[in-house]
């Protein structure tokens, strides 16, 4: 396993002062963002596509640091139903693949987006209950006009040029946990799998190592965040809480740095659980912890897995 960073962290730096910082902190990996919500902050995505010799620089500097390149990350939305935001991030998840493909990267990161309740909808509706029946009418729709057929097209396309999809389980957006990622990949491919990332998981009440046994054939990237359950709140308000991240003190959970939010015992077993499901790949901290700065955080989380990943190989069974 590697060490890693989601680099939209450090989007105030410029490429080679994030590259020498994550080289600095003792990383292996970096995951650069392609696009949609997290920007492009240190790769320009359509000029590195254009451009044989730049794309070749970019991976050529990248390497020049000691590190490598885990995924290419356009998290959006191309279920959108407003028609220019769909047009858009649909437009830069093709570029991340095309990219991906050139560079010699396998995967690429993306939400599985959300549609709205009809072709006539402005904004997406994400449906968290199944009655009235309206509500079970709407996911129906969903997923069969729009979900399935999207991403099957999509997987099919990026399967065609040697990419793994790579989807976040995110409350807001149609793939938010096991059953629904597992509905996503039984119907549009076995090169869509997950970006796992336990917060969102523990926001919701599950057991993220209960899920990873159960994805264990569709891992396909791994991120490290944390999120604290707020005991006070939670149980007066529950979790479909939509008061402001920033609300930290009357909000049902937030997410917090590695370690702060779930202790020791929780990451030793979850990087073990990894283990023994077979991944051995980047383990990529996302820091978006209110109560930290960018470089404490971090920091943080950097100190915290460093003891905690798997870095060599189990070897044969000495003992018996």
């Amino acid at each position: 396993m590697k060490l890693g960073v989601m680099t939209a962290l450090f989007g105030g730096r410029s490429l080679d002062e994030m590259l020498q910082y994550c080289k600095d902190s003792g990383l292996g990996a970096v995951e650069i963002c392609a696009g949609n919500y997290p920007g492009m902050p240190h790769a320009n995505i359509p000029a590195l596509l254009k451009s044989d010799k730049a794309a070749k620089e970019f991976k050529d500097k990248v390497a020049s640091y000691g590190l490598a390149i885990s995924a290419l990350s356009c998290h959006g939305n191309p279920l959108h139903p407003d028609k220019a935001i769909a047009k858009e991030h649909h437009a830069n998840h093709r570029n991340a693949v095309k990219l991906a493909k050139k560079i010699g990267v396998d995967v690429v990161i993306n939400f599985s987006g959300c549609p709205g309740d009809s072709d006539q909808a402005k904004a997406p509706n994400w449906v968290t209950c199944p009655w009235p029946d309206d509500f079970t009418k709407i996911v129906n729709w969903q997923w069969e006009k729009k979900v399935i057929p999207y991403w099957k097209q999509e997987g099919k396309f990026a399967a065609d040029n040697g990419i793994k999809l790579a989807f976040e389980m995110h409350p807001g957006f149609c793939v938010y946990n096991t059953e629904t990622m597992l509905r996503l990949r039984d119907n549009c491919g076995k090169n869509i799998g997950a970006n796992f990332d336990p917060s969102h998981l523990f926001w919701q009440g599950m057991d993220p190592l209960v899920s990873l046994r159960a994805l264990k054939a569709c891992i396909f990237h791994v991120h490290a965040k944390d999120c604290r359950i707020d005991m006070e709140n939670t149980p007066r308000i529950g979790v479909l809480d939509t008061k402001s991240y920033g609300d930290v003190i009357n909000r049902a959970w937030v997410f917090r740095t590695v370690g702060y939010g779930h202790g020791e015992e929780f990451w030793r077993n979850f990087i073990s659980e990894l283990r023994l499901i077979g991944y051995d790949g980047a383990i990529s901290i996302e820091h978006e912890d209110s109560l930290m700065s960018v470089n404490e955080g971090f920091s943080k989380a950097v100190a915290f897995l460093k003891d905690i990943i798997l870095t060599e190989k189990a070897g044969a069974m000495w003992w018996a």
